[in-house]
């Protein structure tokens, strides 16, 4: 949070503009980097940012302007600003604000509309945003004053921020934002509300079953990393002696090596990790929404255990399985609780049995040894860096094998798109990254088919000089809906390969990007470190087979158990 939180109120009543006003609320938010594209309505927001302190990255598109901001939210946990102009500008931001929605990130959507006198009129560029951003935000406004502006704003911020993260929008009309009004005294700015309350001795309910349970499974999610209680997590499940699971939205909660940790579960999970859940008489689910992906079948899913659920989201305990206890609240504050006097208790014969279905059904990382192998590619990437790297991805093959092999050590170290599964995420969020911590190198892992969505953003990140690095796994297919037809529809390719290939090293320098391609490279794994480790941005081309799939597979409908290739 900036100074100018808590900056002296004026001594004497000023006049501002509505724009004004939002930019100057946006200031004492702490905002200090937006993303957006202008246009006629949105543009006295423009002329007031012109003069502050907050800095403009001017995006290639809206849909790249809002992953950007939320590549800025996910790695540091605040609310980003992303701004928009009316008509196409706004629904060319929707899928970012949707995918926001599903992956809980506090993201602020302020888009230009048409003045007040013409809605409703199909006036040019009007569209109803806030009917269109109504299903897929906690909350939006359509904006009636400048006087509002100084509710809403700060509104905006605590209710994104509040309980369960999310997006929120708010549609300013023109005429607002040039309306001239008196500001005798600025709002206090906008900060999360309290958690839900709960009672201490449902915590301690919850350790009583948890200390009688034989064998128990921690599942773990985005909540723990969300509500910053990595450490009190792992804390808990060395004292209780509990492997741990990890969701997809929760890799890097637990160490990579972390001895209790299980790696992901689910559709594409190791098959020791899906047979242990098989096994297992208690399942505790923390900051967990039971999500598709992970549970499979849910009617089979942990199909001999109790299941204790906590989570911050009342809509989600119970939505798709019924938890035999649950606790409503943050669970940072539900660990603390945990931990204050947890004795050290030891699960010899659970961890045994992990041990063996460890060993017997290993996560198998075919071709780990060959660069130009998706394993391989992957794993040598993650050698030459080191932790302090932030990971992002597209959506396909590549994303599941990313999120299967790389190394995650921390919270907030992968970045990826859950819940929506948004093709053309990975280059606009890991620029967002490189806006939020730019000490640290910015790398996305990507496949040629979702490259393809925001291709346009390379020349943002050229404009900004951003140590962003796009490791682009290229197939020249949509891999994994091939993956699929082949799996699924007897082999019967539709519409997946591109006929017409692309040259993404000249693409991408065409925009101001180097271009590293290691299939005519002399001595590839020298050319990819040399990419890696020096500064600014650059896209390093691998090709990969078309025939190359991420196993194991659960098919989609299909149980957990269920698993298809993989087996060692």
């Amino acid at each position: 949070m900036s100074d100018t939180a808590n900056s002296p109120q004026p001594e004497a009543p000023q006049t501002f503009s509505g724009a004004q006003i939002i930019i100057k609320l946006l200031e004492r938010q702490g905002i200090t980097q937006i993303a957006g594209v202008p246009g006629g309505a949105s543009l006295p927001m423009y002329d007031a940012i012109a003069g502050s302190s907050i800095k403009h990255i001017l995006a290639r598109h809206e849909q790249g302007a809002g992953f950007m901001m939320q590549g800025m939210a996910r790695v540091t946990g605040d609310a980003q600003v992303c701004f928009a102009s009316s008509g196409p500008g706004a629904t060319n931001l929707i899928t970012a604000v949707a995918d926001a929605q599903l992956d809980s990130i506090p993201l602020i959507a302020i888009t230009g509309q048409v003045p007040q006198h013409l809605i409703g009129t199909d006036a040019f560029q009007e569209i109803d945003t806030f009917g269109l951003m109504l299903p897929i935000t906690k909350h939006n406004w359509l904006v009636k004053s400048a006087e509002e502006l100084l509710t809403v704003i700060p509104e905006a911020f605590r209710i994104a921020l509040s309980g369960r993260p999310g997006p929120v929008s708010i549609d300013v009309p023109k005429d607002v934002q040039n309306e001239i009004i008196e500001i005798k005294e600025w709002p206090a700015i906008g900060v999360p509300s309290a958690a839900p309350k709960f009672d201490e001795k449902e915590v301690e309910a919850m350790l009583t079953q948890i200390r009688a349970a034989k064998k128990p499974v921690l599942m773990i999610g985005g909540g723990i990393v969300y509500s910053g209680a990595s450490e009190k997590l792992r804390e808990f499940a060395e004292k209780m002696d509990i492997p741990a699971v990890q969701t997809f939205m929760g890799l890097g909660v637990l160490p990579d090596d972390h001895y209790l940790s299980l790696g992901m579960l689910g559709m594409h999970g190791a098959r020791c990790t899906n047979y242990m859940l098989e096994e297992c008489d208690m399942l505790i689910g923390l900051g967990v929404r039971f999500d598709d992906r992970a549970t499979g079948k849910i009617s089979a899913f942990c199909p001999n255990a109790e299941i204790i659920h906590v989570d911050i989201d009342k809509s989600e305990i119970g939505k798709l399985k019924n938890p035999t206890l649950s606790i409503l609240a943050d669970v940072n504050e539900v660990l603390e609780i945990a931990n204050r006097n947890l004795e050290t208790m030891e699960r010899p014969a659970w961890r045994q049995r992990v041990d063996e279905l460890k060993a017997a059904h290993p996560l198998v990382l075919d071709g780990q040894d060959d660069l130009f192998r998706p394993y391989g590619a992957i794993k040598a990437v993650a050698d030459i860096l080191d932790d302090t790297a932030n990971i992002t991805t597209d959506v396909g093959q590549h994303q599941m094998w990313v999120a299967q092999a790389y190394p995650f050590n921390r919270p907030r170290q992968w970045v990826s798109s859950g819940g929506l599964g948004t093709m053309g995420f990975g280059l606009p969020a890991a620029i967002g990254m490189a806006l939020a911590q730019p000490e640290r190198k910015s790398i996305c892992f990507s496949g040629d088919g979702s490259l393809m969505m925001n291709i346009q953003e390379f020349a943002t990140a050229a404009e900004e000089g951003l140590d962003v690095k796009v490791i682009l796994l290229n197939n020249g297919h949509l891999g994994l809906v091939r993956q699929q037809q082949t799996l699924f529809y007897d082999d019967n390719l539709s519409a997946v390969k591109y006929q017409q290939r692309t040259n993404f090293t000249m693409a991408a320098e065409s925009m101001g990007v180097k271009g590293v391609d290691l299939a005519t490279s002399e001595n590839p794994l020298e050319d990819l470190r040399a990419a890696l480790l020096e500064t600014g941005p650059c896209l390093i081309n691998i090709p990969i087979a078309a025939s190359e799939m991420v196993y194991p597979m659960v098919a989609p409908g299909g149980a957990n158990a269920d698993m298809i290739g993989g087996e060692a």
